[in-house]
């Protein structure tokens, strides 16, 4: 089964939920929904076709799961589940394979929608960052925690100020702000160096000394 990464994007849902999960699920993930309720499955073997069309692969089905993941889906799109509930549905059918080709992708590619709707408040930089996230959980790549701290963390407003320490979306780089500029941006200076940065506030995330 070949599951090549794309990009694309879905219908995504209207409305959004109330954050009525688990108290240890960050606020984002707890919100409750019928998120799946624009896809029926139809839909999601119409997505399914089209990267198959545009990765060259064989268009068709897995009949041994196929039937069994399908009902599932149209059960599971009219019911109100929490976002996570709803990603890890997500990822147990891209697990379940009812496709030959790009479950993953086409499972990631309604969890990449979801995101990006969901969390359309939030800066362009921050809200891909969340989308693939939330992506790479359903495909496997991305452990749930990750997933979740880095949701968590993406979804927090950031009322940065001099002093405090940063690091930016991917995590790769830490750092402290030196000072604010006048026109919203930070200067900051990255840990190890003696140089400073300069960059937006939605490209940077507030982190502890040992980067969390």
């Amino acid at each position: 089964m070949s599951d090549e990464t794309e990009n694309g994007l879905a219908e995504a849902p209207d409305g959004g939920g109330h954050p009525r999960g688990s108290p240890g699920e960050p606020a984002p993930l707890q919100s409750r929904a019928k998120f799946l309720e624009n896809w029926n499955w139809a839909s999601v073997a119409q997505i399914n076709g089209g990267l198959c069309e545009r990765g060259r692969a064989q268009r068709g089905i897995n009949t041994e799961t196929h039937a069994t993941v399908a009902a599932e889906w149209e059960q599971k799109r009219v019911a109100e589940l929490t976002l996570l509930e709803t990603l890890r549905f997500l990822r147990s059918c891209h697990r379940r394979a009812p496709f030959l080709f790009f479950n993953g992708n086409t499972f990631a590619e309604i969890g990449r929608a979801l995101a990006i709707a969901l969390f359309s408040d939030l800066s362009f930089h921050r809200r891909k960052e969340a989308a693939s996230a939330v992506a790479h959980f359903i495909t496997g790549v991305l452990a749930e925690d990750l997933m979740a701290q880095a949701v968590e963390s993406l979804a927090r407003s950031s009322d940065l100020k001099a002093g405090d320490r940063v690091k930016t979306l991917r995590g790769s780089t830490q750092g402290v702000i030196i000072r604010m500029l006048k026109d919203g941006r930070v200067v900051w200076r990255p840990d190890g160096t003696d140089g400073e940065l300069i960059g937006l506030p939605e490209s940077l995330l507030p982190s502890t000394r040992n980067g969390r």
